[in-house]
């Protein structure tokens, strides 16, 4: 699946990296607890997220994730979208709870990570 799919199904705003909308997401990891994110991560998956200052974005480097999606209406502070800005990770926005958001993706056929 395709960032830009996701985008369309969960009505993202996309914070940055809006050239990277044709990255391939080959999984995804919801949790807010950055240490369940690396010892369960797997590289291209998306990192689903209420955490939004910079340790979201530095586990998700470190985690090899292809991109940040923020949950809840969440977004960002200045600090950590520059930071994923520079490390060339998108960064998107829904409004979607954790629980819809994986809902949705899933029944899209999108895979999980426990």
């Amino acid at each position: 699946m395709k960032l830009l799919e996701i985008r369309d199904l969960l009505k993202c705003e996309v914070l940055s990296g809006e050239h990277k909308l044709d990255t391939d997401v080959t999984k995804c990891l919801t949790s807010d607890m950055m240490s369940d994110v690396l010892a369960f991560a797997e590289p291209g998956a998306l990192l689903v997220t209420g955490l939004t200052n910079s340790q979201s974005v530095r586990t998700a480097d470190v985690a090899d994730a292809c991109a940040i999606l923020y949950i809840r209406g969440k977004k960002p502070d200045e600090g950590a979208l520059h930071l994923a800005e520079l490390m060339g990770l998108p960064v998107l926005a829904t409004d979607l709870g954790m629980f819809d958001v994986s809902g949705i993706l899933c029944a899209s056929g999108l895979e999980g990570i426990c």
